[in-house]
């Protein structure tokens, strides 16, 4: 990340915004910024081979869902954030992977500008791939800023979002119990 052209980058904005950049409360808003933006935006550039390439071999070939997995990514169309939960059921097929390194998966895809349908798809597709179950199924229910303060202005809105892959995908009564198992 260029912090110097992010820090140049916000004066403009203030500037454009009508704002003084060098009155006392805005002096370090743009190095602020930057150093926001490196960890908002830290999953640029990295993969989430990092943490799903270490897996366990595993007998058991029953559902694995973790659900409630807070996220917080960025809208790439008015670059305001979106918040809520990711949810992750797969079918394993001999190995599985540390429960943190799903979670760990959902940080890598969502710290990034970004838009929801795509992050739902990206961690279902990284699951597929590098753990290699039968089946897998995301989804993500998330409350979009641009949605809420701007525009149609409709706080508590929730957007939902669902990947799935393998035998889950050809399987409907899986997606229901899965569904109901999230929703309980």
């Amino acid at each position: 990340m260029d912090k110097a052209k992010i820090e140049q980058g916000v004066r403009l904005l203030l500037e454009g915004m009508g704002e003084d950049p060098n009155r006392e409360g805005l002096l370090g808003t743009p190095e602020r910024v930057a150093r926001m933006y490196e960890e908002i935006y830290g999953g640029l550039g990295r993969d989430a081979s990092e943490h799903l390439s270490r897996t366990f071999e595993s007998s058991g070939q029953e559902l694995v869902l973790e659900k409630g997995i807070d996220l917080y990514s960025t809208c790439e169309h008015h670059l305001l954030p979106f918040y809520g939960k990711a949810h992750i059921a797969y079918l394993p097929d001999g190995k599985v992977a540390g429960l943190s390194k799903l979670a760990r998966t959902v940080e890598v895809y969502s710290r990034r500008p970004q838009i929801q349908e795509r992050l739902t798809a990206q961690i279902a597709d990284a699951i597929m791939e590098y753990l290699q179950p039968k089946g897998v199924m995301v989804v993500i229910e998330a409350e979009h800023m641009c949605m809420t303060m701007r525009g149609i202005k409709k706080p508590g809105t929730k957007t939902m979002t669902y990947a799935c892959r393998g035998t889950i995908q050809e399987d409907p009564l899986m997606i229901d119990r899965i569904l109901r198992m999230i929703s309980g």
